[in-house]
């Protein structure tokens, strides 16, 4: 898509076609979508921010969690390992979210019956009416829902076919790559080079 062939009006309208000026040897196609597609997700991720501590009085990371809990089912539990697989986040920043939930007493943690020492993370009953209410409030009153409305339903069909088939491609190439959150490339430590004793670094400090 070209740039004559978008609204000409707005911010996005005016960065596509910089581009497009400034980079007419590239097919450009991949890295505007790119560009799409972030700021998409920094527009909802702030409105979903606010949101949630507005009405709730809780994080967005931590809303995030308690979605996780919700559309397993019941008993409503689940290990450390599998949420922080299923919101992207590290091992350490799900330990942080759940002590935050766990202070609200919004979840709780149980002893894992098939891994000894380990534990699960369950919705307590007020964890689930909060994530219940926020859901319902998220499906109804959506600040997506405008935008929604306006295109026609073969358009919301087919914008619904696009993201679902770009996240299983984009999620696949990161399970054969070995991809994890918050992990290294490789997956081993970067060895720190030695100094020689009174050879200056590079930040000019000796």
């Amino acid at each position: 898509m070209t740039a004559k062939r978008l609204p000409t009006n707005g911010l996005i309208y005016e960065i596509t076609r910089q581009w497009h000026t400034e980079r007419p040897d590239l097919d450009l196609r991949n890295f505007l979508m790119q560009i799409y597609l972030q700021r998409i997700g920094r527009i909802i991720e702030s409105r979903f921010g606010k949101m949630c501590l507005r009405r709730f009085g809780i994080r967005a990371q931590d809303m995030r969690l308690l979605f996780a809990l919700r559309r397993s089912g019941a008993p409503f539990a689940k290990r450390p390992t599998d949420l922080f697989r299923a919101t992207l986040v590290t091992s350490g920043a799900i330990t942080k979210q759940v002590d935050r939930l766990a202070d609200k007493r919004l979840v709780r943690r149980l002893p894992d019956p098939d891994y000894g020492g380990g534990f699960l993370v369950q919705l307590t009953e007020k964890g689930l009416a909060v994530i219940d209410d926020a859901s319902t409030m998220v499906a109804t009153e959506s600040f997506i829902g405008p935008a929604m409305a306006a295109m026609k339903p073969r358009e919301r069909d087919a914008a619904e076919r696009f993201c679902l088939r770009l996240i299983a491609t984009l999620e696949a190439a990161d399970s054969e790559s070995g991809g994890k959150p918050g992990s290294r490339r490789s997956g081993r430590p970067v060895a720190r080079k030695r100094r020689s004793k009174g050879a200056p670094n590079r930040r000019g400090r000796a």
